[in-house]
């Protein structure tokens, strides 16, 4: 069994038995044991990792790498290796892992030039789990009501909250309308980054949801800053903190502009309630 130093949190340094070829099994062994939530499957997990090649012994890429960042994935979603699906269900958030992950559980027969993994090689990683957000997470507190004139909002626990359109409703605001309903003390959102986000949508003109993220599984995970979202979250989700619930009152020039999408009326102002649970 390879052997594991190093604290959690940190790079680890990874010991290959000498002598030893891989046994070709699948192990997923705790090196050390965290108190926090334990994560279960669809959850979204992040995880830092170290990893070594065992047929080669070369060390490989790490997210504690210069320039690199934690994996964000759904356990068990099929998504990545089994390495990284299988092997953190069940687990603690703030434990580390040691996985000795064979072909079959790690790049196959084909391995993976990119990582510099050989056809057939058995590849050891090191997994720290930092933080896992079930599909049914919401952002919890009092929240803080925007001026009179603007949407409220109405927390529903675990449901999607129900945001009230101003009766008329007033002209909409031309330009893009920020406001924090619940302030987050977690890491500032910066662009580039992804944020794992339960959301619900009305239009301005009547009240009527377009879309929610509780109607299509839960939470979901996007990417910020971009180009990738319209220009009214890219603009409005930027430099906000982690555990904050966010109102986003958007123009149609940083929505859908003058096109239909779908249920939304070409030149429709759009109104967001926005979780924000995890940025990676």
């Amino acid at each position: 069994m390879p052997t594991v130093t190093g604290d959690f949190g940190s790079k680890a340094a990874i010991t290959i038995p000498a002598g030893q070829q891989p046994s070709g099994q699948y192990v997923v062994h705790t090196v050390s044991e965290g108190d926090g939530a334990t994560v279960a499957k669809g959850d979204w997990v992040t995880v830092n990792y170290t990893a070594k090649d065992w047929t080669s012994g070369k060390d490989l890429a790490s997210s504690y790498d210069s320039g690199q960042k934690p994996q964000l994935y759904q356990a068990a979603g099929g998504q990545l290796v089994p390495a990284f699906d299988q092997s953190v269900l069940g687990k603690k958030v703030g434990s580390r892992q040691l996985v000795v992950a064979p072909p079959a559980a790690a790049f196959g027969a084909q391995g993976n030039s990119a990582l510099g993994v050989g056809a057939g090689d058995t590849v050891v990683f090191v997994l720290d789990i930092m933080e896992s957000v079930p599909q049914d997470s919401t952002i919890a507190g009092t929240i803080t009501q925007p001026p009179a004139g603007s949407p409220q909002v109405k927390d529903n626990g675990k449901a999607a909250p129900t945001i009230t359109v101003p009766p008329g409703p007033p002209a909409p605001p031309a330009d893009l309308q920020k406001f924090v309903l619940v302030k987050g003390d977690g890491k500032q959102v910066q662009s580039g980054q992804t944020l794992v986000v339960q959301y619900t949508g009305v239009l301005w003109s009547n009240g009527q949801q377009f879309d929610s993220s509780w109607s299509h599984g839960g939470a979901q995970a996007l990417q910020v800053g971009t180009g990738s979202l319209i220009k009214g979250w890219d603009q409005g989700l930027v430099g906000q903190t982690v555990g904050s619930r966010v109102l986003l009152v958007v123009p149609p020039s940083l929505g859908y502009g003058d096109k239909a999408q779908s249920s939304v009326p070409a030149n429709s102002t759009l109104v967001f309630v926005i979780d924000i649970l995890e940025a990676v």
